[in-house]
């Protein structure tokens, strides 16, 4: 097709495509949490048509790549909901691996020895039968001492929010299977939230990340170091950086010392260093106005990793994330060539080789190594390949537009495109209009079929980096605070009016779409026709009462986000109220589909169905598709399919064009 020299006109919205919903199901999700063990790489991947699980992914020098746990295992912690680094190996004495992981179904830590004939994982910790149990994340193996040390989050009640988190050492010969009181404490500072630890190179410190409510870790954190003493214990607790309006959001040992820390303490999250014996932290390379770091959603995120030889791979840019060697001693960066415009922050270092996760516009994440001696980069894991001709793919466009106020709004807008057809000469296409979830999160700069699926049959996708979102410093991220429900549908809806404006996009045919935040965004501006009458939306797994969420209804992580976003609720109670889409349900008159996992527990079901009660009898076109055993964000291939779906047939409705090739969605009036 790529070289085809006849155009068909048609239709926008009806053009035929090979790019369909199971195709961008199986390739959903990507290679996570890389580590190395011996002369192996390692991660996790995922697998949608095995119900959603993850596994273990193993690559050996020579090429060979083979995933090391069959069903049912499932390599996944649930720590905060989110998740975290859910595994850790070592090689032994022996040459063997030990590897250590999170299983799923029951959270805990199995120890396993993939290389001994006939092992099969065995359980480290104990099942705890309170609330959401005993979850760990961010392993670190101390085979010297015997032990596991990780981060644990253990529910002490019933709530979402009853819970304790603390650093914890965890046997490694299975003493604590059936016995909490093997689990050893290390920390006892009080704290709601951290990471897990690292370990300098000699063992002698330790360092972590910690914060509190009603902060959110990229409001501002704290990093702490201590004294490992001989029998294993956590001494000498200082505060290294952070604070209420400083985030650190990743701190590493480089191999003389030195303590290495990503902070937005300039605005900016950029690299610092601390050496031995000063008092004084170093910027590495200030005023770029870049972004170093993100968001630090899950412990074990890695964006900067140092080398044996005193270099620092990074993942930096403004915008996007690409690659980079920085020189400390001059502050320059030395970006890896190659197609990649997106690192995922999973950086590992072995000598002089750096490997991370990375995809572009036409090439899905996969696993590629920088050799640093000689800048060349290839593909050594979890090769791309092509599932259909390129010349389907989307041609994104980096874009910044302007809002009312004279404000930037960026966003990355991929035009309708079809190498075999055109739209009629006259006839704008529609267009959907994504707002990401988080709020403090981003789209990226990224190969996706969900975006193919809808620009090969004509379908125009802009997704929005409203304010408040990573990747363009503090400032930018900050304009969300106060202002959740309020700025980020401005943004949206003057990037919808100026594609509407340059006469890219028809006005009468543009659709609004999230999932999570992104979910409360689109269904707020339903609400708000005033800023951009959209035709029709599609609302995923959303927040719809923040009142909800400040009063128990959401996970303990979340639970104090609205401080932030929206203000205090004793201070602003009716804020919550007038920026809800709950409590203006009223005003939508837009058709919408909802899509609902009922064992989420971050956006529960009852805050969806609660919305569907507000409409009841008003006349307003929508559809609820709920499934079963999926929680916040689908992982199973059948929910996917339906899904994507759904959605190309609420806009074919709408819209006014036909799709025989999906099933005919009901909207319930």
């Amino acid at each position: 097709m790529s070289s085809m020299t006849t155009v068909t006109t048609a239709p926008y919205g009806t053009w035929p495509s090979p790019v369909g919903a199971a195709l961008a199901a199986s390739h959903d999700g990507r290679p996570e949490y890389l580590g190395a063990v011996g002369e192996d790489i390692w991660w996790t991947a995922p697998r949608p048509a095995e119900g959603g699980r993850r596994t273990l992914v193993r690559r050996s020098p020579d090429g060979a790549e083979e995933s090391v746990l069959p069903p049912p295992w499932n390599v996944r912690s649930g720590f905060t909901e989110y998740g975290g680094c859910p595994w850790a190996g070592v090689q032994g004495a022996d040459g063997r691996p030990l590897v250590v992981f999170v299983h799923f179904p029951d959270q805990r830590l199995y120890g396993w020895e993939p290389d001994e004939p006939g092992a099969v994982p065995r359980p480290l910790t104990p099942v705890s039968g309170t609330g959401g149990g005993l979850r760990w994340a961010d392993p670190v193996i101390l085979a010297d001492r015997g032990e596991v040390w990780c981060v644990l989050e253990e529910f002490t009640g019933p709530a979402p929010t009853d819970v304790r988190r603390t650093i914890a050492a965890v046997p490694l010969d299975g003493s604590a299977a059936d016995d909490r009181t093997a689990v050893r404490e290390l920390t006892g500072d009080g704290h709601r939230f951290s990471t897990g630890p690292r370990l300098s190179p000699d063992g002698s410190r330790v360092a972590w990340i910690v914060w509190d409510h009603p902060r959110m870790p990229w409001d501002g954190t704290e990093l702490l170091t201590g004294s490992v003493t001989d029998d294993g214990r956590i001494e000498d607790v200082r505060v290294v950086a952070g604070g209420p309006e400083e985030s650190v959001c990743q701190a590493e040992w480089a191999p003389d010392g030195a303590l290495l820390y990503l902070s937005d303490a300039a605005g900016w999250w950029e690299p610092y260093t601390l050496r031995p014996g000063e008092e004084s932290p170093r910027a590495l390379c200030p005023g770029r106005g870049e972004e170093f770091g993100s968001a630090l959603w899950k412990p074990g995120m890695r964006w900067l990793a140092p080398l044996d030889d005193g270099l620092i791979a990074v993942v930096h840019g403004k915008g996007t994330a690409v690659l980079g060697i920085l020189d400390p001693a001059s502050g320059d960066v030395v970006d890896a060539a190659g197609p990649w415009t997106e690192w995922a922050p999973d950086l590992v270092v072995r000598g002089e080789r750096v490997t991370g996760v990375a995809s572009g516009p036409d090439r899905g994440y996969e696993i590629v190594e920088l050799d640093t001696r000689t800048g060349h980069t290839r593909v050594t894991g979890a090769a791309h390949r092509d599932p259909v001709d390129p010349a389907y793919y989307p041609r994104p466009e980096v874009r910044t537009f302007t809002g009312a106020d004279g404000r930037e709004i960026h966003a990355i807008v991929h035009p309708p495109h079809h190498p075999g057809y055109t739209g009629p000469d006259g006839e704008r296409p529609p267009y959907v209009v994504r707002a990401h979830g988080g709020p403090t999160g981003r789209y990226y700069l990224a190969f996706d079929l969900e975006v193919a699926y809808f620009t090969s049959r004509g379908i125009g996708v802009a997704e929005v980096n409203y304010g408040g979102s990573t990747g363009y410093g503090r400032a930018y991220r900050n304009r969300l605070r106060g202002n959740w429900g309020a700025a980020d549908v401005a943004d949206c809806a003057a990037v919808a009016r100026a594609l509407a404006d340059e006469g890219a996009a028809d006005p009468a045919r543009i659709a609004v779409s999230g999932g999570s935040a992104g979910g409360w965004t689109a269904a707020a501006s339903l609400t708000r026709p005033e800023e951009f009458p959209y035709a029709c939306g599609t609302i995923v797994y959303p927040v719809l009462d923040p009142l909800a969420w400040a009063d128990g209804g959401t996970h303990d992580l979340e639970s104090r986000y609205t401080d932030s976003l929206i203000g205090p609720v004793d201070e602003v109670p009716e804020r919550y109220r007038e920026r809800s889409p709950l409590h203006r349900a009223d005003r939508i008159t837009a058709p919408f589909l909802l899509l609902q996992g009922l064992d989420d527990a971050i956006c529960p079901p009852e805050q969806s169905e609660a919305l569907l009660e507000r409409i009841a009898g008003r006349g307003v076109p929508h559809a609820y598709l709920t499934f079963e055993g999926e929680g916040h964000g689908f992982r199973r291939a059948e929910t996917m399919v339906t899904a994507l779906e759904a959605e190309l047939s609420l806009y074919a409705r709408t819209f006014g064009f036909e799709r025989p090739d999906v099933p005919a969605l009901e909207l319930t009036p």
